[in-house]
């Protein structure tokens, strides 16, 4: 439960406010914990989560756009993220042959070869949240699903306003 003194603020408006807030401070939690553990590996979270959607679609190519379209992190620039990739050999780049705006990302034998040496410290991860029982992260998925929808309608709500 997330005290109001623990994060500065002096009461909640509501418990709506305190969830998004919880959730919010829970992420800085977990994106920290991400991070350390991938920086054992030599990347950031978002390089990991890169190269897991090319290994996924391997040994089909991907285009930059598809790439964020997939990514956990919508906002990442994906062009600058490949580019860091590609300085690190984790993918081959070139370009598409139908369209030359384009290009196609495809994950290296070393990208595979590193994805596949972390698989099997990944656990590590899921241990982060052992403080739940596996009905409660069962729930929590859930909830947070629901919070997902409501965001996604309260958005689309905004758009239709704005426009």
């Amino acid at each position: 439960m997330i005290k109001e003194n623990e994060i500065g603020i002096k009461s909640f408006r509501n418990e709506w406010q305190k969830a998004s807030i919880s959730i919010m401070y829970t992420q800085g939690f977990l994106f920290n914990a991400y991070e350390s553990f991938f920086k054992k590996f030599g990347m950031t979270s978002q390089q990991y989560n890169a190269l897991r959607i090319l290994r996924d679609q391997y040994p089909k190519p991907v285009s930059t756009s598809v790439l964020r379209e997939k990514m956990l992190d919508k906002m990442s620039d994906a062009s600058r993220l490949v580019s860091r990739l590609s300085a690190k050999g984790l993918v081959d780049v070139t370009q598409n042959p139908s369209d030359k705006r384009l290009v196609n990302i495809l994950v290296s034998e070393r990208g595979l070869q590193i994805l596949e040496s972390m698989d099997n410290s990944l656990n590590e991860l899921d241990e982060k949240l052992s403080g739940l029982t596996e009905e409660e992260a069962t729930t929590l998925v859930a909830l947070l699903a629901k919070v997902r929808a409501s965001l996604k309608e309260s958005e689309k709500k905004e758009s239709v306003t704005a426009n």
